[in-house]
């Protein structure tokens, strides 16, 4: 089954936001072990980590986008294939619902106990430090800019599917070490103004998920919502135009 590349993209980004969100959870919730320990490098650095898990696993067979942004910008820069590129966002977007809501579960005592919602949101989705919608907006663009203009010097020619070669550059397991570490030094340097979404579905997934939580007094911001998905996919489009011209 991990063959199929839809089926790959599913349970890496699932083990991304497993992970990811697991760290947060674990230093936000009440009562965790963690409950406290929450310096910004802890977090940066177990994102990295749940990145470079998660392409590792997936990578030889999807290529580990992991995220619509990175799939956006390979295929704007002509390195994915268009018609695969909604297929590769649901799955991404489905597993990144599925690893927020195992997050929920294995919590669960902790959200209880948990009754201010900012926190449990946290656990979920990204927020801004300073509410900017247009500051905001650019930190996400420029994030995400970085991160798939890099990826396009990371990843190498490594995918096919079904004889049809659809992705010329692609995280191996080779390349899913220098990714995670990218992401991470994106957090450390860029990410203190928005938790740096930088990926549509593992802001948007676990926020759907949120909203569907047995809560009284739960607010998934949704006004904020747009700009972790359109100011990635955003600095994508743009990262990968700029490749073209440059490269």
């Amino acid at each position: 089954m991990m063959n199929n590349p839809l089926i790959a993209e599913f349970i890496g980004t699932a083990i991304l936001l497993l992970l990811g969100c697991g760290i947060v959870a674990n230093v936000n919730l009440k009562k965790t072990k963690a409950e406290g320990q929450s310096p910004w490098v802890l977090i940066t650095s177990a994102w990295g980590f749940s990145v470079f898990v998660g392409a590792y696993v997936a990578g030889k067979y999807s290529g580990a986008h992991l995220n619509p942004a990175v799939t956006i910008g390979l295929a704007t820069a002509g390195k994915f294939t268009w018609k695969m590129v909604l297929p590769y966002m649901i799955s991404q977007l489905a597993g990144a619902m599925f690893g927020s809501w195992v997050v929920y579960l294995v919590y669960i005592d902790h959200y209880r106990q948990t009754k201010d919602e900012k926190i449990v949101l946290s656990t979920f989705s990204t927020g801004p430090a300073i509410r900017n919608f247009k500051n905001n907006f650019f930190s996400e663009f420029v994030g995400t800019f970085i991160l798939v203009f890099c990826i396009f010097f990371i990843a190498s020619p490594n995918i096919t599917f079904e004889n049809i070669e659809i992705l010329n550059f692609g995280i191996g397991s080779l390349e899913s070490l220098p990714v995670g570490i990218l992401v991470w030094v994106i957090g450390m340097g860029l990410g203190g103004t928005t938790g740096y979404a930088i990926n549509p579905a593992r802001d948007l997934g676990p926020r759907i998920v949120y909203q569907f939580l047995p809560r009284k007094e739960k607010n998934a911001d949704w006004a904020y919502s747009w700009i972790p998905v359109i100011g990635p996919i955003l600095g994508a489009v743009i990262s990968g135009l700029c490749y073209s011209v440059l490269i």
